[in-house]
């Protein structure tokens, strides 16, 4: 048996080679040249196998300001409710939106991502979701960075007795505290844009502290 021969590399569909390819060329750490993608997936559940995503909205941030124009919003077809979360989302409202598979949302989702810094509210179930769908359908993981605005709000706050910093901070916690309107929360393109604004408002409360830099802010 030969221990050093090369693992065959996997033949992938061109959508997933082409993703790949724009991770080739080294990333900038200057924040402004930074494209941002502010992404919140609406699901039927919480279970990662058996729970699916059932809307993906997303928009760009570039040079702290949200590029409405450069927006993502998918649709897609599920059979699988919850009860509960008809009730919260509304998602039963489908006659309004034109749907697409599972697999044409991930082609799409990917080519408007590309290499960009991905960031979510509560970011690593937003992740799962993505990835156990490309697992479904033979792909690998997201190979983009992730930034969790609940982690990122933690580092703009002071621990003292008085008031402690608490271990969790809800999307609805942080509209309160940056005055953002709720008004399309619970859809995933609302729930994008109140994180894009509470993303941009804590990066400027960061960039304030001292040694900020935008490697730390991506490490």
């Amino acid at each position: 048996m030969n221990l050093f021969k090369k693992k065959r590399k996997k033949n992938y569909p061109d959508f997933w080679m082409k993703y790949e390819a724009k991770f080739e060329k080294k990333a900038s750490y200057a924040l402004p040249e930074i494209r941002f993608v502010v992404f919140d997936t609406e699901t039927t559940g919480f279970d990662y196998d058996n729970d699916r995503i059932l809307s993906i909205g997303a928009l760009s941030v570039k040079n702290n300001s949200i590029h409405i124009s450069d927006s993502f919003e998918a649709f897609l077809y599920q059979h699988f409710y919850h009860a509960k979360n008809i009730e919260i989302h509304g998602i039963l409202q489908e006659e309004r939106h034109e749907r697409i598979t599972e697999l044409e949302a991930l082609i799409q989702f990917l080519d408007y991502i590309g290499n960009s810094v991905l960031v979510a509210h509560h970011a690593g179930f937003d992740k799962n979701m993505i990835n156990y769908a490309l697992k479904r359908h033979g792909m690998p993981d997201l190979k983009n960075k992730f930034l969790d605005t609940s982690v990122l709000y933690k580092r703009t706050l002071i621990n003292s007795p008085l008031l402690p910093v608490k271990p969790q901070y809800s999307l609805d916690e942080l509209a309160e505290k940056f005055d953002i309107s709720k008004k399309d929360r619970h859809t995933a393109l609302g729930d994008a844009y109140i994180t894009a604004i509470a993303f941009m408002k804590i990066v400027q409360k960061l960039k304030l502290k001292k040694n900020f830099s935008a490697k730390k802010l991506l490490k």
